[in-house]
């Protein structure tokens, strides 16, 4: 067996990913380019592709990490056994993360070693209906209504825009406002500082990366903004969602504007993961998610 050859993620790998990812239906959020793209620095993300099969890995605080292999579900044995032997020679401890629920499955009952697995909630994804995030309809949603209607009350004058290179240098400004206001409530979050690196990259090379994206301006500001793309055939995945958190209704505004606007035609939203943080769990459950996405992660003791 010969053992994987990774490499560093660049942009330029993105067409060949985008091949895999589309090639079988994932609800995982992660499992896009733009997201791994995102977040390769702090996670030293690799990638290999070897006859057919696209193999991942990342690395958090000495940790290094298997994301499940991307390929037809016949060679999940061979990519696993793959994998194993890459790890062995590095001399690391095995271990998987973010998995979809099928791949878990399989693991349960792989053939060749005992995996311990373990549901990682604080990596579930939010998914909704966008339908009901259009309308925002029944009982549910009132308070989100209520909040969109007093944003349009209040601002009557406030526009929705697609993104596009006229108003990128505005959404880049209404970041670094948002960062500084962040930076004031959680100094110590080094998540911050990374996240709106990532988003300066896509927004500095926004075409390439073929997502849509939305703002709201109002007085000749951009007060929020919102990106993301297709997941799947029939799922949206929302990367980024900033706006400025002192003007009431500013974010289920932005919300609904974009789905409305942008996702017609598809009739699941996901919303990403709340990574266990109190108040961003308090807010996607407000919206009263149709499912979630499980994630779990799995080791060999």
């Amino acid at each position: 067996m010969s053992i994987i050859e990774f490499q560093l993620l660049q942009k330029e790998d993105k067409p060949v990913l985008d091949r895999y990812f589309a090639s079988r239906y994932y609800e995982n959020s992660h499992f896009t380019f733009t997201n791994f793209y995102m977040w390769r620095e702090p996670y030293h993300i690799q990638w290999a592709e070897e006859d057919g099969i696209l193999y991942m890995i990342c690395e958090w605080e000495g940790q290094h990490m298997a994301i499940q292999p991307f390929c037809d579900e016949d060679r999940w044995q061979e990519a696993v056994d793959s994998f194993l032997a890459y790890f062995k020679e590095q001399g690391w401890p095995f271990y998987f993360t973010g998995l979809e629920k099928p791949f878990a499955e399989f693991l349960a009952g792989y053939k060749g070693a005992a995996f311990t697995i373990e549901d990682d909630r604080d990596n579930w994804d939010y998914v909704y209906e966008a339908e009901k995030l259009t309308t925002l309809s029944g009982r549910k949603l009132h308070s989100k209504k209520n909040h969109l209607n007093a944003f349009r009350k209040l601002y009557p004058e406030a526009e929705y825009l697609p993104i596009t290179d006229d108003i990128i240098t505005a959404c880049k400004i209404e970041l670094n406002n948002w960062y500084k206001l962040r930076l004031q409530d959680e100094p110590d979050d080094p998540f911050i500082a990374w996240e709106r690196k990532a988003i300066l990259e896509i927004l500095n090379d926004y075409a390439y990366f073929k997502l849509k994206g939305g703002a709201i301006r109002l007085d000749n500001r951009i007060i929020a903004f919102t990106f993301g793309e297709p997941l799947n055939a029939d799922t949206a995945v929302i990367h980024v969602e900033k706006a400025d958190p002192n003007i009431r209704g500013a974010y289920p505004a932005i919300n609904q504007g974009f789905v409305a606007n942008a996702w017609q035609d598809m009739t699941y939203i996901n919303r990403e993961e709340d990574m266990g943080h109190e108040g961003l769990r308090k807010a996607k459950e407000s919206y009263k998610p149709f499912k979630m996405v499980e994630k779990f992660n799995a080791w060999i003791a």
